[in-house]
């Protein structure tokens, strides 16, 4: 125990040179004790001769991540577990770099494959302890301020036969989950690290169900943890023997390449890490936070998914009083009447802005399309954004990658010249190092000249929205572009929406949808997005005056309060955001019909409301079938929800005058 012998004689000489004042005792004491749990070493004859073993605990101790590294020199192995409320949430599961670059002297001598497990030869040098508690104000968001609150640990590496290279591994417990990286400090001698394969495991409980999708765009499915069809997407819900509920996610993938999950090919029940090809990193550099997220009902998930922007840094933007979050709608036809004609609705309904979508400037897919120039007739652009403009009717326009990768380091310098508020990327390439890297800094371009942005396609945000709040939402979502079914949609907030905002899409008269007309209303309350995407693929002339969208126009996409009243995925969902002292629920059901009770407790004790309800009434004479009624409730009232196969119910909440 030639470690703890040392902890505690350096403990010593620090109390005798302070003297025995309580205060730096105490200090001490708790110091010592920490590094004392924390680095335990034994040996024994022809048997390990090291074990690291470091436990930290979520700050109301009721999630604990156990860390340990086994092995004799060259051939450790680092472990970890998670535990929440005394159940095993992660089994022991191995952490795991590949790099290409060892440049070990022992491997170049033997002329060993350089691309093994590069923390085999890793050894301890230390564990720093730390904890946070504070508060964060979003420039917009689901809450109006956001509580980052932790108990972390740094465990300090260092190659037993090349010092020069140091690693360190940061972990951090939340009451809400754990989160695991790697982070590589400034290396002068040694600052090129290509990591070709990250293979972090997250083994399992036996009876483990996931919701996998193949891609981010793809539908869902609810499977065992063996026989996948390929791949998961992140993050990825998972429900776990016991009524448990956990989330594995990644934060901060803004220098790396994309991971998603697969199967792994020789535990049972576990998964692992699979990254989208090679990271060529330079330090100083982390990799992305590997995340556990755990909850004790599915609601709680969609309540906690603030873990992911606790993971990013803070906001970068200085002064950002130019995002404004607000709805929006698509211009179907590019001519100028049809946009004036658009704008006006928009205004009527309460929307703050119109997108103008698709081959605007040419052809989309074309090197040879300038998007800095309107390429179709009787399309008037600045006209239309001056209209728009005395209107308070903000323009958006599509442009493709293809314009984006050769033009971005000018374009946006254009549109902020245009008046044009934010862009909607196209067709984006993801998944590779490069393409990451390549999106983060056009995401930075864009805020530098004031654009705001949503990215859609297949690529998913991981919390860099605190970071860049110029980007406002993403697809990387099956939406009414492909026009889901009911379940499918209450699949999505307990899965896609964890990772962040996302452009759904919702439509209203297209009569392809598959679900009530009120079930697409209550979307807007259930669906989180700043920029949210009303009337899709609707047109201004099919509305006829349906009393029913009074609820969109008064809606708004940045909330001061969330929270999930009920809610079982693929089942149904209850949501209830406030603004001020109004509240909005938005309620939806799968394909069956059922029959919910909605308790109005989150309402303000001292104060009467009255409850406007928009619900599905087939038998009602008109083209949506939406009923509207109001009634009296307070906080001890219950409202029935009896929804219709496919249905859903949207309640505006307001204080009684």
């Amino acid at each position: 125990m030639k470690t703890s012998r040392s902890l505690l004689s350096c403990w010593l000489i620090q109390v005798s040179r302070r003297g025995f004042n309580k205060i730096a005792i105490n200090k001490a004491v708790v110091t010592c004790i920490i590094q004392l749990m924390c680095v335990i070493c034994t040996s024994a004859e022809g048997q390990t001769t090291a074990i690291q073993h470091t436990v930290l605990k979520s700050p109301n101790g009721n999630l604990q991540i156990d860390f340990h590294q086994t092995g004799d020199e060259g051939h450790r192995r680092m472990y970890y577990s998670v535990d929440f409320y005394g159940k095993t949430v992660i089994k022991e599961s191995e952490l795991d770099l590949r790099l290409d670059n060892n440049l070990s002297e022992k491997a170049m001598a033997l002329q060993v494959d350089t691309h093994q497990r590069w923390f085999e030869n890793l050894k301890v040098t230390g564990v720093v302890t730390s904890s946070k508690d504070s508060l964060w104000k979003p420039v917009y968001g689901e809450q109006a301020q956001i509580r980052d609150c932790y108990n972390a640990a740094t465990i300090a590496f260092v190659k037993d036969d090349n010092p020069i290279y140091v690693m360190y591994l940061e972990i951090r417990a939340y009451d809400e989950g754990a989160a695991i990286r790697y982070r590589f400090p400034e290396n002068p001698k040694g600052t090129y690290y290509n990591i070709t394969s990250e293979n972090t495991e997250f083994s399992l409980p036996d009876g483990t169900m996931a919701w996998l999708a193949n891609w981010a765009q793809a539908p869902y499915q609810k499977l065992p943890l063996k026989n996948w069809p390929g791949e998961s997407e992140r993050p990825l819900t998972l429900e776990l023997p016991g009524g448990i509920y956990a989330c594995l996610a990644e934060a901060q993938m803004v220098d790396y390449a994309r991971a998603k999950f697969r199967l792994s090919n020789d535990k049972p029940n576990t998964l692992v890490t699979s990254m989208a090809g090679e990271a060529a990193l330079i330090s100083p550099v982390a990799t992305p936070w590997r995340v556990i997220m755990v909850a004790n009902s599915p609601g709680a998930l969609i309540e906690n998914n603030s873990l992911l922007l606790n993971l990013n840094p803070p906001n970068q933007i200085q002064n950002p009083g130019w995002i404004k979050p607000g709805k929006i709608m698509r211009v179907m036809n590019l001519t100028t009447a049809e946009a004036k004609a658009n704008i006006d609705f928009a205004a009527q309904q309460g929307l703050q802005y119109i997108l103008f979508d698709w081959k605007w400037y040419g052809p989309a897919f074309s090197f040879s399309s300038d998007a800095t120039k309107v390429a179709i007739p009787d399309f008037d652009l600045p006209g239309i954004i001056q209209y728009g403009s005395n209107k308070g009717i903000g323009v958006w326009l599509y442009v493709n990658q293809q314009a984006l990768l050769a033009q971005s380091d000018s374009l946006f310098t254009y549109y902020k010249k245009w008046g044009v508020k934010g862009v909607k990327f196209g067709f984006v390439q993801v998944g590779s190092h490069r393409w990451t890297t390549w999106l983060e800094k056009a995401i930075h371009q864009a805020a530098d000249q004031q654009i705001m942005v949503n990215i859609h396609d297949d690529w998913r945000p991981t919390g860099e929205q605190r970071t860049w709040p110029n980007l406002m939402t993403a697809e990387g979502i099956r939406g009414n572009e492909e026009m889901p079914d009911a379940t499918h949609n209450t699949v999505l907030p307990f899965t896609r929406y964890i990772a962040g905002a996302a452009d759904y899409t919702i439509c209203y008269f297209d009569k392809r949808i598959k679900t009530t007309h009120a079930h697409q209303l209550a979307l807007a309350a259930v669906y989180y997005s700043p920029i949210q995407t009303l009337f899709w693929y609707d047109r201004p002339s099919q509305y006829h005056g349906e009393p029913e969208l009074d609820y969109w126009k008064k809606i708004p996409t940045s909330w001061d309060e969330t929270k999930v009243i009920a809610g079982l995925p693929g089942h149904y969902i209850a949501t209830a955001r406030r603004s001020r002292d109004d509240w909005y629920v938005g309620i939806i059901t799968n394909n069956d019909a059922r029959k919910l009770s909605l308790q109005l407790d989150f309402l303000k004790k001292d104060s009467q409301y009255t409850a406007t309800i928009y619900s599905d009434d087939p038998g009602l004479n008109t083209t949506t079938h939406v009923k509207v009624q109001t009634v009296r409730v307070n906080y001890k009232s219950v409202l029935q929800a009896n929804l219709f196969a496919s249905g859903g119910e949207a309640i505006y909440l307001t204080p009684s005058k």
